[in-house]
């Protein structure tokens, strides 16, 4: 039996459109020019499925929905817009929307939608959802089988961007088996994986692009679904993750509020074999080195002149992220920002999301931990080696690197056992 689609736009062509495209990719429809006459129809011939502008006349698609997810609420409804913003989807999302798409309509995007929405999460819904990049790793470095984890329900956040100063906001949607960890714009259907082969820039923060998609600033989020051991996941966004206080705080907060899903399954481990190294520029002390090691344990050396100094500090064990380094926050020096705003970065820069150090002292805070900037070097490391999408085991030590190296050496490690 066909899968029933309700389609509801006030715009006739529109509906026309768009219930062509769906018989085409073998549903069946039925039409409703607004709110009332969707709920109607919903009450009458439950729909596996609604498509619903946001923006119609009498009930907008934000009332209509409520109403269709109180009287069926198994059926997934995709909110439709040609000139929605970040927090109507975000709304929508919030009261119960499967997706978001924006108009005009591709037949990819209204297929790839549709079949995220009645199988969610699985891999073929999206032609960039590919999984090879896990192979080389596990192949020939596969540790531990610790299973597999996603969500237990879906997680909203709202906040600002650091670099493109956005406001906007992220959703955290659980995905199942065999998923991956997917970033996607809200509104596409595209997705980016996290995963070291698609990084594009490493300039200030970590960013990943697959064609017309990129997302930059992943390595906080990154970090605290390493630490969860999060395995399936997809993230919908705008171009950049919020920034919140400049540490993962917020994302730890966010997992653990949804709580986390045992999936089973297999998820191995990446164990270090052999000791890696990558220096930026020979001879200098700056180098990051991996090498076997019973469990992750990052060690990172600091130095900088006045106020800063040397700093050094070591995470051992995965489990105490939370604890010792979720909370330490990102940080810039004075002497540096108008540079990086001429760049087009730091436009989000606030004194509450990120550590100013001036000539001379800590201009807008008190430090959290006294080597709190070494403890924020090794939270970006764990965001960012976990682009193996694999856990790590292995001793790091860093000195003076940073979100590039962090990506080169696994670059490194991928050529020697390729």
């Amino acid at each position: 039996m066909k899968p029933l689609v309700l389609v509801v736009d006030d715009e006739e062509t529109i509906r026309a459109t768009l219930s062509a495209v769906l018989h085409d990719e073998g549903y069946d429809t039925i039409l409703a020019a607004n709110g009332a006459e969707a709920l109607e129809k919903c009450e009458a011939f439950k729909p596996t499925l609604a498509f619903l502008d946001i923006w119609m006349p009498g009930w907008d698609g934000i009332e209509t929905l409520e109403r269709i997810k109180a009287s069926s609420p198994e059926t997934a409804v995709i909110m439709i817009s040609g000139h929605a913003t970040i927090a109507n989807a975000l709304e929508a999302t919030k009261r119960g929307a499967a997706d978001f798409i924006e108009k005009p309509l591709s037949i990819e995007s209204v297929s790839l939608s549709a079949k995220r929405a009645l199988r969610p999460g699985t891999a073929e819904n999206s032609k960039n959802q590919t999984f090879t990049h896990n192979t080389a790793f596990t192949k020939t470095l596969a540790g531990k089988n610790i299973g597999q984890r996603t969500l237990k329900k879906s997680a909203i956040l709202y906040g600002q961007a650091l670099h493109s100063g956005q406001k906007g906001g992220l959703i955290l949607e659980p995905l199942p088996l065999n998923s991956g960890i997917h970033f996607a714009k809200i509104g596409d259907s595209h997705t980016v994986p996290a995963s070291v082969e698609f990084v594009e820039s490493t300039s200030f923060a970590t960013t990943i692009r697959s064609g017309q998609n990129s997302v930059a600033t992943i390595e906080h989020l990154l970090s605290a679904l390493h630490a969860y051991k999060i395995s399936n996941l997809l993230i919908k966004s705008n171009a950049e993750i919020p920034i919140f206080d400049g540490s993962a705080l917020e994302f730890c907060r966010a997992i653990e509020d949804a709580g986390i899903e045992e999936q089973g399954g297999e998820w191995f481990e990446i164990a270090i074999d052999r000791e890696y190294t990558f220096e930026p520029k020979p001879g200098s002390r700056e180098r990051i080195t991996l090498s076997p090691a019973p469990e992750l344990q990052i060690q990172y050396d600091l130095h900088y002149p006045a106020p800063i100094g040397s700093q050094s500090y070591t995470l051992t064990g995965i489990e105490n992220f939370r604890k010792d380094i979720s909370s330490a926050r990102t940080f810039g020096f004075l002497k540096d920002i108008g540079a990086l705003q001429k760049a087009g970065l730091a436009a989000g820069g606030r004194l509450d999301n990120f550590i100013l150090i001036g000539e001379d002292r800590i201009v807008n805070t008190e430090l959290r931990f006294p080597d709190e900037l070494a403890r924020h070097k090794v939270l970006d490391a764990v965001g960012d080696l976990f682009l193996t999408g694999r856990p790590l085991r292995a001793r790091v030590h860093a000195v003076m690197t940073g979100h590039s190296d962090n990506v080169n050496v696994l670059k490194k490690i991928a050529e020697f056992i390729s």
